[in-house]
């Protein structure tokens, strides 16, 4: 049973609000935030998390995980006020 294709942007959009690929990728960017955390090798994120060999395109590879992760910060920053406020409504 092969991989599914890849889900993800190069680059993931670039708002200064939640957008609904970042809801689709939550689980991602905290696995990237916890990979950074432990001190895992860009590489090794970028092969588990995306599915991607940094072997044959490292340039792409890096730039992939650089976009998302700064992005990842940005959730950890800003994006989660949105979320906090979106179930407070609910609630």
């Amino acid at each position: 049973m092969g991989r599914a294709t890849p889900t993800f942007l190069d680059e993931p959009p670039s708002s200064q609000t939640l957008t609904s690929y970042d809801r689709e990728h939550m689980k991602l960017y905290m696995r990237l935030l916890d990979a950074e955390r432990d001190g895992a090798d860009w590489r090794e994120a970028v092969r588990i998390l995306f599915g991607l060999d940094p072997a044959r395109d490292p340039e792409r590879c890096r730039s992939i995980h650089d976009a998302h992760l700064s992005r990842a910060h940005w959730m950890t920053e800003y994006g989660y006020r949105e979320l906090v406020r979106e179930s407070q409504r609910k609630a």
